[in-house]
């Protein structure tokens, strides 16, 4: 195939374009590891991620309509030379070669993202423990109370740079639950649930007597205090939607979490290769003078029960 100088520019202006393409599904499908906490945070905000770590609907559409846009723009801008250079490349045997070689990279890559989107998803019925997400099934009325006392949480600091104590809560009810910025799966679900529980618990105290055992506090101990170190804690409270008001997202030193973590009689295994965290959904539901009353899978129809039975 000879390549003549007026096909230079078309050529060139198609493998950009593909380029770009590639670039940007990428950065909306694939995560870094130790990504700074602007780029995922611009992740987030360009694809309107959704708690499962995949894109909204207009997070699609942008993806799926970016590369045909281009390639409209740059056929409407330079159609003659664009004609020109394919109705060259058709005659060429080498030109197929290539076109063929281009569209099975396309193909290659586009399986490629599909799996990774096959492997963000997470199932909506059930939690990882076979949990159902909702919790719509009445808990017996023998539930077991766990009635243990606030453990020590020395070295915490939340989102606000405070140091974060029992005596933060203000007597308040609480939903404490464990979680880690680069989780995609369990950790938003259940985070989500509680704060939804926690509607749900004030709506039913609308219409009752007691509007003080509505107000209750969710607060998520970071599980990797690595990565979400003090300075990333705001920037994950909104990203799970914590009210700035009255929630904590809380974190530290490696040692300080480490053994809150251990106080906290929350199990997890760290992979040192991935930095992912392995661990079980848990929300322990909280009384006024901050005993843990009962432990959780963190449904959301549960948490409203446990809530519901706390003194």
């Amino acid at each position: 195939m000879i390549l003549r100088p007026q096909d230079r520019w078309p050529l060139g202006a198609v493998a950009f374009v593909l380029a770009v393409s590639a670039a940007w599904w990428s950065f909306a499908l694939f995560a870094v590891p130790g990504a700074p906490d602007w780029l995922d945070r611009a992740r987030a905000v360009c694809f309107n991620i959704t708690e499962s770590g995949l894109p909204d609907a207009k997070g699609w559409l942008l993806l799926i309509g970016q590369p045909p846009a281009m390639l409209l723009a740059l056929y409407a801008g330079w159609s003659r030379q664009v004609r020109d250079t394919v109705q060259h490349f058709a005659r060429s045997p080498g030109g197929r070669r290539l076109a063929a070689g281009t569209g099975l990279a396309i193909v290659a890559f586009l399986a490629i993202a599909a799996a990774q989107a096959a492997s963000l998803r997470v199932p909506a019925p059930t939690l990882a423990s076979g949990v159902g997400l909702n919790g719509n099934e009445p808990l017996p009325e023998t539930y077991p109370r766990l009635d243990r006392p606030w453990p020590r949480t020395d070295g915490l600091v939340d989102q606000r740079g405070d140091a974060f104590a029992l005596e933060s809560l203000g007597g308040r009810r609480a939903f404490v639950t464990f979680a880690f910025g680069h989780c995609a799966t369990i950790c938003p679900i259940v985070v989500r649930n509680s704060l939804a529980a926690r509607r749900a618990v004030e709506a039913q105290g609308r219409t009752g007597s007691d509007t003080a055992a509505t107000d209750i506090a969710v607060v998520v101990l970071t599980l990797d205090p690595w990565r979400d170190t003090p300075s990333r804690l705001s920037a994950l409270a909104a990203r799970y939607g914590l009210d700035p008001a009255r929630d904590f997202m809380v974190g530290g030193a490696p040692e300080a979490v480490t053994a809150a973590l251990d106080a906290f009689r929350m199990a997890s295994q760290r992979d040192t290769r991935t930095g992912d965290i392995v661990h079980p959904p848990l929300v322990y539901v909280v009384e006024r003078d901050g005993a843990l009353a009962y432990g959780t899978t963190g449904a959301t129809g549960h948490l409203v029960q446990l809530a519901g039975r706390l003194r």
